[in-house]
């Protein structure tokens, strides 16, 4: 029997760089480049970012990080399930351990930017069980026709 665990990772290790790669592919076919504002793996590496992995046993499931932007606002970024993992919980089960990590650090909200293509379709529907609504540019994104933002307070 497996087990499953959230928990932060590094995104150099290589089964999570794989995954990683899938996910910014995955940005880079719904999105433009100069649109598109996904983590790479130096990007998941700066300081002010915690990044975690879901694992099944040595199975990278999903990935997820959390970025302060502030001492009352942190952004969650690079949320990524694997598609043989869609539909078991994995993003759902990343997106309450992030929120929880923000509550613990005593953010009052948390901010994302996401896709407008019906690739984030589940992404957005996922959000939006989850508390967050629609919302304006932060952190400095630009508002084009492939992005939106969302923000829960906390």
């Amino acid at each position: 029997m497996t087990s499953t665990e959230i928990a932060v990772d590094d995104p150099r290790k290589p089964e999570v760089r794989a995954l990683l790669e899938r996910h910014l592919t995955f940005c880079l076919t719904e999105t433009p480049p100069e649109h598109s504002f996904a983590l790479d793996v130096s990007g998941l590496l700066d300081s002010a970012v915690t990044f975690v992995s879901y694992r099944d046993g040595e199975s990278v499931l999903g990935v997820a990080a959390i970025k302060e932007l502030d001492t009352a606002h942190a952004e969650i970024k690079s949320m990524h399930t694997a598609a043989e993992a869609r539909g078991r919980g994995v993003g759902r089960a990343l997106l309450s351990h992030l929120l929880g990590v923000a509550g613990s650090r005593g953010y009052e909200r948390v901010s994302l930017e996401t896709g407008t293509t019906p690739g984030f379709a589940a992404a957005r529907a996922l959000y939006e069980s989850a508390g967050f609504t629609p919302t304006g540019p932060f952190g400095g994104y630009p508002v084009t026709g492939d992005n939106c933002f969302y923000t829960r307070a906390l």
